[in-house]
């Protein structure tokens, strides 16, 4: 596998063999990482929603106060006062905020017939519904279309912008959906490789790859033309 040492001036344009490279390496090192944990899809679509600015830890503690309340569910959330809903899901931080934003997806849930009647909504149609509810901006809708959904779309975090800057792939200038595209292009329409890559690439920056590289310890230092460089990420 070859990694540039810059991003190309043309754009975020990774290859497939480059790509794919980086996925076998990184499952080589850590293995499958089984995600997204989630008992159900609509477990997946709440955590997805919960996880920001927050801790998964976190996620999974509110997520477990909603079930002990038997309110683990789109018609369940929708009809909660406010306040409870706010306390049931205090553990995930932001609580007023989520709250309002857990509501609003839900409401958007019971509105479309749940989650069975959207599963035959065009990926770029249910997207675009997803984005149009409040609070639901790219990283959840694409969360959800690939981990609640199965639609073969990638997810872009902080993690994937630091290892794919640190690797040379992109400048640090891309928007979001100019990396997400980049890697649909290369890989193609393949929900099992974006779903591990991106499982595998947040697992990555934990473990080696984190805002201080642990480069000694790095799976892909082989080939990272920042090994060994101060952090700037």
């Amino acid at each position: 596998m070859r990694v540039a040492t810059a991003a190309a001036a043309a754009g975020f344009a990774p290859d497939a063999r480059t790509l794919r490279g980086l996925l076998e390496r990184l499952l080589d090192a850590y293995g499958p990482q089984h995600w997204w944990p989630g008992g159900s899809p609509f477990e997946v679509m709440v955590g997805a929603v919960l996880t920001q600015n927050t801790a998964w830890s976190n996620v999974e503690r509110a997520i477990d106060g909603l079930k002990a309340a038997n309110a683990l569910s789109h018609e369940s959330i929708s009809a909660l006062p406010h306040e409870r809903l706010a306390a049931l899901i205090r553990p995930a931080g932001y609580f007023n905020v989520k709250a309002r934003r857990l509501q609003s997806f839900c409401r958007f849930l019971v509105e479309s017939g749940g989650q069975p009647a959207l599963a035959d909504t065009p990926t770029e149609t249910l997207r675009t519904r997803l984005l149009a509810v409040h609070g639901i901006g790219p990283e959840t809708a694409d969360d959800i279309l690939l981990y609640a959904f199965g639609r073969p779309v990638f997810v872009i975090d902080a993690y994937t912008r630091r290892l794919f800057g640190r690797l040379g792939l992109a400048s640090g200038h891309e928007s979001y959906e100019e990396l997400r595209t980049g890697v649909e292009r290369a890989i193609g329409a393949d929900a099992a490789a974006f779903n591990e890559l991106h499982a595998l690439i947040v697992y990555q920056a934990k473990v080696a790859c984190a805002k201080a590289p642990r480069c000694a310890e790095c799976c892909l230092r082989e080939i990272c033309p920042s090994r060994g460089l101060p952090s700037r990420a």
